[in-house]
Formats: C-alpha cells, sequence, structure tokens
C-alpha cells in the first residue's frame, strides 16, 4: 500500500509535516490558483507534478475534475465539458499521474448537514441528518432520475473510457457521499458496492474502476473487508480513502479512525491479503483542540493522528503476513 495524503497544490506547512512522519506520495486537486493557463492543461499539471518531487513527493493521485455539472445533468453543454475531460486526461497521461478520484454527484458533491458535531474529547466532526433535508426545495436543476444519471453515466463513460486507456490513466469512480437518494430533488446513483459494479460494467477496461472510500460504503451498510475483495480480484480497486463512520444513510457521523464501527485492523489485513499496491490516505479527519475548522475534515492535527494510526495497522498487517 502507498500511503499518501492530500495536498493543496502549492507547497504549504503540511507537505513538510508529512514527509516528517514518513509519507511519500502525494494525492491533490487541480491548481486552481493558475492564472493564464486551466488548471487542467499540460504545464500546470507538469509543474504541479514537478513541485511535488522537488519536495520528495510521488503525485500518483488528482482528486478534482474540470466543470462537468453538465455532463452529469446531461444538459447542453455536456460536449463541450467532455472535450475538455478528455484533454485533461491527455494531459494528466503526459504529466505522468496515474489515477483520477472522480464522482457522479450532479449539483453537490460531498454534502453535510454539519460541520461542528462534537465527538470523543469535543473534537469536531461533520454529520449528516436527512430528516433536516426533508423539505428543503429542489434545487435549480428540479427534479434528477436515476434513469437519468444512469444514461447520462453511460453516455460520459462511452466517450471518457477509451481516452483513459490511450492516456494509461486509471479512473477511480468514488461512490456518492452520502449514500441516499434523493437530496433536493437530486438522485444519487451510487449509493453501494453494487452500483459501483454496474457502473464500471458499463463501459469494461482495465482503466475503468472505483475509489474504495470506506467510510461512504460503511455508511451504506457493506462489509468493508468483502468489498475490499470483491473489488480488488477484479483488479479494479485502484485508490482507497481510510476512513471510518458512526450511523447509517439517514444520520451518520464522521469519527476518529479509531472510534468507528469498522473493524480497521480487518480491513488492513484484507489489503495485504488482496496485494493491494496502490495509493490510500486517512480522509475526512475530526478538528482537534486549537484548530480552526476553516477546513472541516481536512485540519492538519486529525491527518497526522490518521495517519500514524494508518501506518501501525500496516505495519501489524505486514508483520502478520510475514508469520502467516
Amino acid at each position: 500500500m502507498q500511503l499518501a495524503e492530500m495536498f493543496s497544490s502549492m507547497p504549504n506547512r503540511l507537505w513538510h509535516l508529512a514527509k516528517q512522519v514518513g509519507i511519500d506520495y502525494a494525492v491533490s486537486g487541480l491548481a486552481w490558483e493558475e492564472k493564464v493557463e486551466k488548471p487542467w492543461d499540460l504545464m500546470p499539471l507538469i509543474r504541479m507534478k514537478q513541485r511535488f518531487n522537488d519536495s520528495g513527493l510521488d503525485l500518483l493521485v488528482i482528486e478534482s475534475m474540470p466543470p462537468s455539472n453538465e455532463i452529469k445533468l446531461g444538459t447542453a453543454g455536456r460536449d463541450a465539458e467532455i472535450e475538455q475531460f478528455q484533454r485533461f486526461l491527455v494531459n494528466m497521461g503526459a504529466a505522468g499521474i496515474p489515477v483520477l478520484c472522480y464522482n457522479f454527484m450532479a449539483q453537490f458533491n460531498w454534502f453535510r448537514t454539519s460541520t461542528t458535531t462534537r465527538t470523543r474529547g469535543g473534537a469536531l466532526v461533520s454529520s449528516y441528518d436527512h430528516s433536516l433535508m426533508q423539505d428543503a426545495p429542489l434545487t435549480e436543476a428540479g427534479v434528477v432520475s436515476e434513469a437519468q444519471l444512469w444514461e447520462n453515466l453511460h453516455y460520459f463513460m462511452e466517450r471518457i473510457v477509451p481516452v483513459a486507456e490511450q492516456a494509461k490513466v486509471k479512473l477511480a469512480l468514488h461512490p456518492d457521499d452520502p449514500p441516499i437518494t434523493p437530496i433536493r430533488g437530486v438522485s444519487r446513483i451510487l449509493r453501494s458496492a453494487s452500483a459501483l459494479q454496474r457502473a464500471i460494467d458499463l463501459v469494461p477496461s482495465a482503466y475503468n474502476g472505483i475509489t474504495m472510500c470506506q467510510g461512504t460504503l460503511a455508511t451504506a451498510g457493506e462489509p468493508i473487508p468483502q468489498t475490499i475483495r470483491h473489488f480488488a480480484n477484479q483488479g479494479k480497486l485502484f485508490f482507497v480513502h481510510f476512513r471510518d463512520v458512526k450511523g447509517t444513510p439517514e444520520k451518520f457521523e464522521e469519527t476518529f479512525h479509531d472510534d468507528g464501527k469498522t473493524n480497521m485492523l480487518e480491513a488492513m489485513h484484507t489489503y495485504y491479503e488482496v496485494g493491494f499496491d496502490g495509493p490510500a490516505r486517512p480522509d475526512h479527519v475530526p478538528t482537534l483542540e486549537g484548530e480552526s475548522n476553516e477546513y472541516p475534515g481536512y485540519e492538519t492535527l486529525g491527518r497526522l493522528h490518521g495517519i500514524g494510526y494508518i501506518r501501525g495497522l500496516m505495519e501489524a498487517a505486514e508483520a502478520g503476513r510475514n508469520r502467516s
């Protein structure tokens, strides 16, 4: 397993702290600070890759997308967005960035009703309560059905997967978070392991796989070890979000890595059992005492806790494999 962390596209304190605690691999969004070129153009991607290299970090994953809401909704501008997306994949391949984590959540992506829920010791986490959305108005997209989204996803994949194959960029589809439908009239179709399987089967390819977001799939009630095996045995497990939750799709909250409902040691043993050698990162960490919560889920101290916890699990899993 290549233990990575999510970084900003420009160097900051976390770049140095992560190296100090043993991180060698990077995940980043697009360089939105680019003033002249688009962040998905070739040279911004190359420059970002080199910034990480110069700091001793290997950029393995882009976890961001060019504008894509018209693709998801199937509206008038989707073909222009798809052409832009295709160029992005070609540029990723040319820049030597091998994995794209993307999603098919229309109108809004990661979605929570609170980012100030108290957990262990008063730390702050994000949470979701679907009852608070029952009377929420529709978005400007109106009612978006599951059938529409499946049709639009198929249309998109037919045009994207062949480009990803040529560029040698792995498409790691992220499940919908939260895994519940609809929200404000907009359906969510990727709410389970079976839905992810259906999605990647739309256009079969060695480059069409998933992001194993443990927190989302645990929220959905999926058995994590079995789900890891299911996708890894097909060669479809490209990227891992290693996190945990408490609750159900209707009402859940994030947790510390060691305080959720998943047996995280068993999960780690399973990654080693199936021989997973791709990138994995901690995700959605609590905000600890003294931090501002300006970036819910992505403050610094919780990340350092998560990195240490995961490294310990990796050592335990490696030792267990060696003994066997």
